[in-house]
């Protein structure tokens, strides 16, 4: 019995799996929580539901939505935490369900959440350097962190001793990079370090960014807007 329903499990995750790579993100998300039902503890299938519940989550702007997917993602991404503390996806999908509760959160809970993303982010790409997930999230913190206006500061400062220590923009575009350098086809990834490079006034590179941007096969609605952006950003930096 076991056995069978070990056997049963695995053609399930190639399933959820092949749905998941034809971006099929909520059929996906619904097999890899039928198999969270038959088999709690399933490591691999908390991870894929907790990033998922996460990028699902990100397209809503109903609130209520939203939170229940964030909700969702901390709560698979804590017990795939649970099971597995020391390996790359766990701690990746521990800092990105903590990035998603930030962005909903008020001014001290967001701070406390990106305070601790830096620890899961750390962790992750300890277990595996070649995270592009964790590169990605790694540069977006130390944008944040980089752009802290002065309240965050004060508050950052009293709450945790101060939580942006030496970050800079630099700091953002060298991770994101890094996030490109193992992740060549992810659209999301050039979008950000371009409007990094802006902040940075390096228009050159920021213009170089974009244009590999525009070269990139799309699929999705997400991806097709982002490149939308990437054209009107470029255009603009041409214009100036």
């Amino acid at each position: 019995m076991a056995d069978d329903g070990a056997s049963g499990n695995d053609k399930l995750l190639q399933q959820a799996e092949q749905l998941l790579v034809n971006y099929k993100d909520s059929e996906a998300l619904v097999v890899f929580e039928k198999i969270l039902e038959e088999s709690e503890d399933n490591y691999v299938a908390l991870c894929k539901a907790s990033y998922l519940h996460c990028r699902i989550g990100d397209r809503y702007t109903d609130e209520t939505k939203k939170l229940q997917h964030i909700s969702k993602a901390r709560e698979y991404a804590n017990r795939a935490y649970a099971l597995n503390p020391s390996d790359s996806e766990s701690n990746y999908v521990m800092a990105l369900s903590l990035g998603s509760q930030a962005l909903v959160s008020g001014p001290k809970e967001r701070l406390s959440s990106i305070n601790q993303m830096k620890t899961f982010v750390d962790a992750a790409l300890a277990a595996n350097v070649e995270h592009a997930g964790a590169w990605h999230i790694l540069g977006r913190w130390y944008f944040k962190m980089a752009n802290l206006n002065f309240a965050e500061k004060m508050a950052s400062k009293f709450l945790f001793g101060g939580v942006c220590g030496v970050a800079s923009n630099k700091d953002a575009a060298d991770a994101i990079e890094r996030a490109i350098t193992y992740n060549p086809k992810n659209i999301r990834y050039y979008y950000d370090l371009a409007l990094i490079y802006s902040e940075m006034k390096e228009k050159e590179a920021c213009m170089n960014t974009l244009t590999k941007a525009l070269t990139l096969t799309l699929y999705t609605k997400e991806e097709l807007e982002l490149s939308r952006r990437c054209k009107i950003m470029l255009q603009e930096k041409k214009n100036t």
